[in-house]
């Protein structure tokens, strides 16, 4: 059975991240791709240069045609951009029995900031305990909890159970924004912790690497509904395409992964 699975999501219109890499990941791991709006951007692969929010009710109301009509395997939210619209999500997602990969998606790769503050506390209070899985970043699990950026494989430790704390069935904490040559990432559960190991492959074009994982995560969790067996793929799956992002010639600053790899 090939999953449906709904990605919530800002729209990237340079093609690597959002909605636009979100589509792609999707398909390459072996799903139907679904998408609902919260956001236009005006971005490319040297940064942000604008934001249009779409109205809450009506980002409410794409979730609920999706649901009313099709069979929906999983669901991955990513960029939600104020408090309104992640409380619209959230109530859109009330009630619903599917899997749900949480991409706390707070600034982007040049430093743009695409969460409002006061959303925050929608996403840590509502959000997360709704969760199937959450995959932050390092910064982004310091700004979830208070706390300063994790430095070492301990503290990721330290910070990946004050997450599960918040609600969350697991956390796929992702190690990339630690100094050496591996990019470990800690996948945990309250039954065990899984350190997902990896190189650090030299290349700056990892535009929408975080929006690629959590799209790939949500697809083999519909197929496989095992956390460990979804999160190895899903890894394996963004290593290859940032190995081969140096193929593509996207645009002239961090450009895009490159998300069809295995067909070329």
């Amino acid at each position: 059975m090939i999953p449906n699975i709904l990605s919530i999501a800002g729209s990237d219109p340079s093609g690597g991240a959002g909605i636009q890499a979100d589509i792609k990941a999707i398909s390459a791991n072996g799903g139907y791709a679904m998408a609902a709006i919260t956001a236009l951007t005006a971005q490319n692969t040297q940064g942000v240069q604008g934001a249009q929010l779409i109205a809450p009710d009506f980002v409410a109301a794409q979730v609920a045609s999706v649901f009313d009509d099709i069979r929906v395997d999983a669901v991955k939210i990513g960029m939600l951009g104020d408090a309104a619209i992640a409380q619209s999500v959230a109530g859109a997602l009330q009630g619903r029995d599917v899997p749900i990969v949480l991409d706390p998606v707070m600034v982007a790769k040049g430093g743009d900031r695409l969460l409002a503050a006061d959303a925050v506390a929608v996403l840590r209070d509502i959000l997360l305990p709704m969760a199937t899985a959450v995959t932050p970043n390092l910064p982004e699990a310091a700004d979830l909890l208070g706390m300063a950026e994790a430095a070492s494989r301990d503290e990721m430790v330290t910070q990946a159970q004050a997450l599960l704390a918040l609600g969350p069935r697991a956390v796929l904490l992702k190690g990339g924004h630690l100094s050496g040559d591996d990019s470990p990432d800690l996948l945990l559960t309250a039954d065990a912790a899984h350190w997902l190991p990896g190189p650090r492959i030299g290349t700056r074009n990892t535009h929408g690497t975080g929006c690629t994982l959590s799209s790939a995560l949500a697809t083999q969790l519909a197929l496989t509904g095992d956390p460990l067996a979804a999160a190895r793929a899903a890894k394996t799956y963004v290593q290859r395409a940032i190995g081969a992002a140096d193929g593509l010639q996207v645009g002239q600053g961090q450009g895009p992964v490159d998300h069809f790899h295995g067909l070329r």
